[in-house]
């Protein structure tokens, strides 16, 4: 039987990531490599088979009639190889080699990000390489063991565990509350300035959600300022901007140094929820075992994000 040479295995798991994530970009982000890196051995993998796997433009790559079949086949022997790798790691008890978290920039600077080096502490031989961005990424295709997620998603491949409610109040400097007064219920918000969030992965802007009683209902107050980042609405209230809505463990900081003021606290809502998913492929892996406890930590029933932000109520 022909062995297959570690070159050619090489260019098959750089093209099926190519392949999967349209570009060599995304595959080499996923790898870990640089995306020449990736477009060579892909070009060397065309060579040695003889065949075009990719139509290439400027912008995309497009799977040709023969690559299309054998992205099939490789995807079938990437499975089996990370079955064996699982396999392997479930066997031994200690966490060790590298865990890949995926979380949206926010959540990652201000709850995970200062919570790892005590992770690390706890289990030295363990790598953590943390991706953060707003985009969902296809946690299969990219290798990642567990992804921090804003809401539910459906997707029968991954396991879910809800960490944390995902609370959104209002708030304002003092300064600027000082100089326009306090809005003590949301139709007050008319005379105000207002601070609002757009979402970067839809481009559309928040509808300011407020809770009374059981309900819920939307309030559209008109925007001057409209920021893409939750830190950057922060930003522009703590320089007196007007009222914005944000998530309480953005603000709870500033809060806690005195540069925010919740405001209209008694119609704050629970969004939606913050959640934990890794494959079920991984659930035996001792790397994501661990790191799931450890969440049940950074995570408690009561955030102290949220202690700090309703302090009294």
């Amino acid at each position: 039987m022909a062995q297959i040479g570690i070159e050619r295995l090489t260019g098959l798991i750089a093209f099926a990531r190519a392949a999967s994530l349209g570009s060599y970009t995304a595959a080499a982000r996923a790898l870990a490599v640089s995306p020449s890196a990736v477009s060579k051995s892909v070009q060397r993998l065309e060579q040695q088979l003889g065949i075009v796997l990719f139509l290439r433009t400027t912008r995309s790559l497009t799977l040709t009639p023969e690559g299309r079949d054998l992205h099939d086949r490789a995807l079938r022997l990437l499975r089996e190889a990370e079955d064996i790798e699982q396999a392997a790691m479930a066997a031994r008890a200690e966490p060790s080699g590298i865990l890949r978290i995926s979380a949206p920039l926010p959540v990652g600077v201000h709850i995970l990000g200062p919570a790892l080096p005590s992770l690390r502490a706890r289990h030295p031989k363990l790598a953590i390489d943390l991706r953060l961005g707003d985009q969902f990424v296809d946690m299969i295709e990219e290798g990642i063991d567990v992804a921090i997620r804003v809401g539910a998603l459906a997707d029968s491949r991954l396991k879910s565990r809800r960490l944390a409610p995902h609370r959104l109040c209002a708030f304002a400097s003092p300064e600027y509350l000082r100089r326009r007064g306090t809005p003590r219920h949301p139709d007050e918000l008319a005379g105000h300035d207002c601070v609002n969030f757009r979402f970067q992965s839809s481009g559309q802007t928040l509808r300011w959600p407020f809770a009374s009683g059981k309900r819920v209902f939307e309030a559209t107050p008109e925007i001057g300022i409209t920021v893409d980042t939750s830190d950057g609405v922060a930003a522009v209230l703590v320089a007196g901007g007007g009222v914005g809505i944000s998530p309480t463990y953005i603000a709870a900081p500033y809060v806690k140094r005195g540069e925010l003021v919740p405001i209209l606290s008694a119609f704050a809502v629970d969004r939606s929820s913050m959640i934990a998913l890794w494959p079920e492929s991984r659930r035996a892996n001792p790397n994501v075992k661990a790191f799931l406890t450890f969440l049940d930590e950074v995570f408690p029933a009561r955030p102290p994000w949220d202690e700090v932000v309703f302090a009294g109520q």
